[in-house]
């Protein structure tokens, strides 16, 4: 699959992607955006994902964080390549409580082999958002590594 203009070659293959992927599905999360270098993930507060205070487990928060930036960086990624996180350090700076929690996922640079990536995630209550943490991520390009199939 080649990328077209408008992107939607991109968007494809991530959405398969992500379709794919057990955890995502059992947190309940949802891809809401691709473009090229920006992937947003949104997950939806309920008991099945909170911790002991009532806020989305940071564990959670970590997963859509470092999913929306590894998938941030394989739209950068020829067709044929694959995307492993290698590192990330993530901030939690305020408790994920709201009525939606949103990973913004962006390529800060874009490398051959290594790609440096970011997310933002962000409460969302009553239409304003509050940024609940900051991931940092290395992704490596990996090469003859399909998705695994059903």
């Amino acid at each position: 699959m080649t990328q077209d203009l408008d992107g939607v070659a991109v968007q494809e293959r991530i959405q398969t992607s992500f379709a794919k992927q057990g955890l995502m599905a059992t947190l309940g999360a949802s891809l809401v955006n691709v473009a090229p270098g920006f992937v947003e993930i949104a997950l939806r507060p309920g008991p099945a994902i909170s911790q002991q205070h009532g806020f989305v487990h940071a564990g959670a928060v970590s997963a859509i964080a470092d999913t929306a930036a590894g998938y941030a960086a394989l739209t950068l990624m020829p067709p044929d390549t694959g995307v492993l996180t290698t590192e990330f350090k993530i901030n939690l700076v305020a408790p994920a409580a709201g009525e939606l929690i949103l990973a913004r996922g962006k390529v800060v640079k874009a490398g051959r082999t290594l790609t440096l990536s970011q997310a933002e995630v962000f409460a969302v209550n009553a239409g304003r958002e509050k940024l609940i943490a900051l991931l940092t991520a290395t992704l490596m390009a990996i090469e003859g590594r399909e998705d695994v199939t059903d």
